[in-house]
């Protein structure tokens, strides 16, 4: 073979090699792109759930103002409560809750019957407090308002009743349906001698919305993760999912016998 072809061949081999160093390069980098492009996705995933947690349980606001007007008959630290059940009863069952809240939903629907019983019975007293986390994480006023016709619904002696047609009559999570004074007014027809010119006055001029939003605020800096939120005599009893109701049951029972 003479010397021109060999220099020929040696020539070729090292532009070969040339641009398989070149393609190696080319896929390093093309790695490199997407590896990066994924850590910026990841980044802009969790800085948009830093977003939603930062605002969860915050009530937008809305054209709420003026003074904290209590509901009649309102007990606790800054009267944020409202009772049920007799005065004198054994255990307190003490509910976090927002009325466009799916679990706690879910958590009337199965405990309702149990927790009437015993209060009626005089076993337990109820202490009811609203939150407005629902408001915070998905927009809209449902929530507050709600809770402000909740509140005047006690203003009527009739908060129970009312309580139970809400969640009855709770629209889908992503439907603001309850930010309509409307058809709040329309729900308190289906409790006999709620709907009357006080009430609606009431729930139209929003006069509990301040106190609303103190109650969210008190819910909002506890150390409470979310809604429900059920204690008995202070003890977190639902958290951990094993609670039922005949074991609810039993523990008021046996907390009267102490």
């Amino acid at each position: 073979m003479s010397e021109k072809n060999r220099d020929g061949k040696r020539t070729a081999r090292q532009r070969l090699a040339m641009e398989r160093e070149k393609q190696k390069s080319a896929e390093k980098r093309r790695r490199a792109l997407i590896v990066g492009a994924s850590v910026v996705c990841v980044l802009g995933l969790a800085a948009v759930v830093g977003v939603i947690a930062a605002n969860a349980g915050k009530d937008d606001g809305g054209d709420t103002a003026g003074p904290v007007v209590a509901p009649s008959g309102a007990q606790g630290e800054d009267s944020l409560v409202i009772p049920a059940g007799r005065a004198g009863a054994g255990p307190t069952l003490t509910i976090w809750e927002d009325f466009r809240c799916p679990a706690c939903k879910n958590f009337e629907q199965r405990y309702r019957s149990t927790i009437h019983e015993l209060t009626e019975a005089g076993q337990l007293k109820v202490e009811y407090r609203l939150a407005t986390i629902i408001d915070g994480g998905m927009g809209g006023s449902g929530s507050r308002r709600a809770a402000n016709a909740a509140a005047c619904a006690q203003d009527a002696g009739k908060f129970t009743p009312y309580h139970d047609v809400l969640y009855d009559s709770q629209p889908p999570e992503t439907d603001d349906a309850f930010g309509r004074n409307d058809r709040l007014i329309e729900l308190a027809g289906k409790v006999e001698g709620l709907d009357t010119p006080a009430f609606r006055r009431c729930v139209e001029d929003g006069t509990h919305d301040s106190w609303v939003e103190k109650s969210n605020e008190t819910f909002r800096t506890s150390d409470h993760t979310g809604t429900p939120t059920v204690l008995l005599d202070g003890r977190n009893i639902y958290r951990d999912g094993s609670l039922t109701p005949a074991k609810l049951k039993q523990m008021v029972q046996d907390a009267n016998k102490g």
